[in-house]
């Protein structure tokens, strides 16, 4: 489990604290299943192409998070499954390091839990994010039961409140203007309901292939619209035809 220990951004042990460079940035163990693989990716993708304008997000998925002292000497390499950090500076990581960050830690953290990890997601990871990190909103998605736990800051900065869905069963993600919500989605080589990100309207922010398919139904209304327009156009040319044919017919007459 995570160790819980505020950290010192200048020392450790008498030495100055590593960097992602000396830090380990993957623990060599493969996700749990397909899904547990495909649901971060999916977020981080959508999210990056939402915001393509944008540079000062930072998302990050089956990432080390460093946060504490104690946790480097306890060798406590673990990260969220998913987690949105506002208002940095938008550059490769190979591990989130809060002393290199200027003490900044996730804004978001969505876990995708199983039965092994239910405990801990529910126990100790809620603690840190809550009491250490202040990390204002707080997700649990079960995969096999479809349930979505939603969670933010209580008043105290140190409590979670559960957070009542709207009236599409989608919770408000406050800090990044946006929506969580189950959506029946294609997604690699998977059919099922993944946790999106939803936007004012409530779509879901679209996949690179749901984008393409999105801008061919636009091209075709499009086109469908100037095809009707020019057989208007032509309609129109005919009925002006016909009548300056037919008043010509009423001069020769």
């Amino acid at each position: 489990m995570f160790a819980v220990q505020s950290l010192d951004p200048n020392r450790w042990g008498g030495k100055a604290m590593p960097g992602q460079d000396d830090l380990p940035c993957d623990d060599g163990e493969p996700v749990e299943t397909d899904f547990h693989d495909a649901q971060p990716a999916l977020l981080k993708d959508t999210l990056i192409d939402a915001w393509a304008d944008r540079h000062d997000f930072f998302i990050g998925g089956n990432m080390f998070v460093y946060f504490s002292e104690r946790q480097l000497r306890s060798n406590d390499f673990r990260g969220p499954d998913v987690f949105v950090a506002l208002d940095i500076e938008q550059k490769e990581r190979k591990s989130w390091v809060a002393w290199e960050e200027g003490g900044r830690l996730p804004d978001v953290v969505i876990e995708v839990t199983s039965p092994s990890t239910a405990h801990v997601d529910r126990g100790e990871k809620m603690r840190i994010y809550s009491q250490i990190w202040h990390t204002g909103a707080y997700f649990i998605f079960d995969p096999e039961t479809e349930q979505l736990e939603a969670y933010r800051l209580d008043h105290t900065g140190r409590r979670y409140e559960t957070i009542a869905p709207d009236e599409r069963g989608d919770y408000e993600v406050a800090a990044l203007g946006l929506k969580l919500g189950l959506r029946e989605t294609k997604f690699r080589f998977q059919q099922r309901r993944f946790l999106r990100w939803i936007a004012a309207d409530g779509s879901a922010l679209p996949l690179a292939t749901e984008r393409a398919h999105i801008e061919r139904q636009r091209a075709e209304a499009e086109h469908q619209r100037a095809e009707a327009e020019r057989q208007r156009a032509e309609a129109e040319r005919q009925r002006a035809d016909a009548l300056e044919a037919e008043l010509r017919a009423l001069r020769t007459k």
